[in-house]
């Protein structure tokens, strides 16, 4: 078990320092506490992925439509080029 880099052995001294420090009837306040900091701070996470995944499926669609009306340009172009061609030909 490794969480942020601190073992079992390191957790438990943490946890006997803090116990010494705060006291028996503060520590589960403050473990509540730490822990819908934790929580909030994942929701904040995971609302940040799901709007960089809104923006880059957006920004993606945007490009796909360009690159589609230019291909629809160019194929334009080259049939007014090609009825030039053919007027001066013929």
């Amino acid at each position: 078990m490794n969480i942020f880099g601190i073992g079992l052995p390191e957790m438990a001294v943490i946890m006997v320092v803090a116990l010494l420090v705060f006291g028996p009837k503060k520590l589960p306040e403050m473990g509540r506490s730490l822990g819908k900091a934790v929580r909030a701070f994942q929701d904040a996470s995971q609302e940040f992925q799901d709007e960089f995944k809104k923006e880059a499926s957006q920004l993606e669609e945007a490009v796909k439509t360009t690159a589609e009306l230019e291909h629809k340009q160019i194929s334009a172009i080259e049939k007014v080029e090609e009825v030039e061609r053919l007027k001066v030909e013929g």
